[in-house]
């Protein structure tokens, strides 16, 4: 499923292929910070860029956050190793049609907002382990 999607401004194109059309959600304290709120992501192949080109902020050991440098959009949440890439679901040209179908770190989750609805939820531990386990 090939997407194209782009920033706020326009300054970010980029194109990639989804690996499903349902959306997740992060509630890190990290990525609340970035987004301004649940970060509502679709996990996607890596991105290939065919206008400009995103900053990229090294978040931690193993995973950085991209976004444009003019408008502030942010891009895509990836590890460095390249095995797994999360992107804005917002950013897409047409948005994904799938379900949220996965709530993490919900044991960060702030107490002022709540999905609707059954999904797989997991903690900030049962998240780090899934990550260790596909070392």
């Amino acid at each position: 499923m090939a997407r194209t999607g782009r920033c706020l401004c326009g300054a970010i194109e980029f194109e990639t292929e989804l690996q499903s059309e349902d959306v997740g959600a992060c509630h890190c304290s990290m990525c609340r910070k970035w987004s301004g709120g649940p970060y509502v992501e679709v996990q996607t192949g890596p991105l290939t860029f065919t206008k400009g080109e995103p900053t990229v902020y090294n978040s931690s050991d193993w995973a950085e956050r991209l976004f444009c440098p003019t408008c502030g959009t942010h891009i895509c949440y990836r590890t460095k190793d390249g095995s797994f890439h999360a992107v804005n679901a917002a950013a897409f040209d047409s948005p994904p049609t799938g379900t949220l179908a996965l709530e993490v770190f919900i044991d960060e989750k702030p107490d002022t907002y709540a999905f609707e609805g059954e999904r797989k939820r997991m903690t900030g531990a049962e998240v780090m382990a899934a990550f260790a386990g596909n070392d």
